[in-house]
């Protein structure tokens, strides 16, 4: 089940996006995986906005019956048209179970007929080959427009650019391959 999160599960998101960077610490990205997740403002302005979400494992045995607390989540925001996912993460002990997936189709269908939109590292298989099998393509340089060349000063500046990133575009209607992912 995908939802907007409560204002009480806020907390949650981010012992969740803790938990989703502890696997970069397997590729020698430390950084990435101390960075300190949304502050409460930031997913609280997302939230009230409607351009937060939260997937809950209704599938799990045992859950509650209102799916327990969020297992994944995404942000997204408007950049030059397209519906721009800021973040996307997914508890790693819910990984592989099409969440990230549901919650990147669910922003598609919230944000409207418009092409999607991210910025993700070019060389961790669950960011950039991931987002490929789900129908997004990397964009070349000619391709960024003025709010992602934006976005990705910005990431600059965090000093993400230690590590290879891509821009990456998905237009209207393409549905990811079933890979379980």
């Amino acid at each position: 089940m995908i939802a907007v999160p409560s204002p009480a599960e806020l907390p949650l998101l981010r012992a969740l996006e803790r938990a989703a960077g502890e696997p970069f610490r397997h590729l020698d990205m430390a950084p990435v995986a101390d960075d300190e997740p949304p502050s409460l403002d930031d997913l609280s302005r997302y939230q009230r906005a409607g351009r937060a979400l939260a997937a809950y494992d209704v599938r799990r045995p045992g859950a509650p019956a209102d799916g327990g607390g969020p297992v994944g989540y995404l942000l997204w925001e408007a950049v030059d048209g397209c519906t721009h996912i800021e973040q996307v993460s997914v508890h790693p002990d819910h990984a592989r179970r099409g969440i990230g997936r549901a919650l990147i189709d669910r922003a598609e269908r919230d944000g409207g007929p418009v092409p999607l939109t991210l910025t993700t590292f070019a060389e961790v298989p669950w960011n950039a080959p991931y987002y490929a099998r789900l129908g997004f393509r990397v964009l070349t340089d000619a391709e960024l427009t003025p709010g992602l060349r934006a976005v990705r000063a910005q990431e600059a500046a965090l000093g993400l650019d230690r590590w290879p990133r891509v821009c990456m575009r998905r237009e209207p209607g393409v549905r990811a391959a079933e890979y379980g992912n």
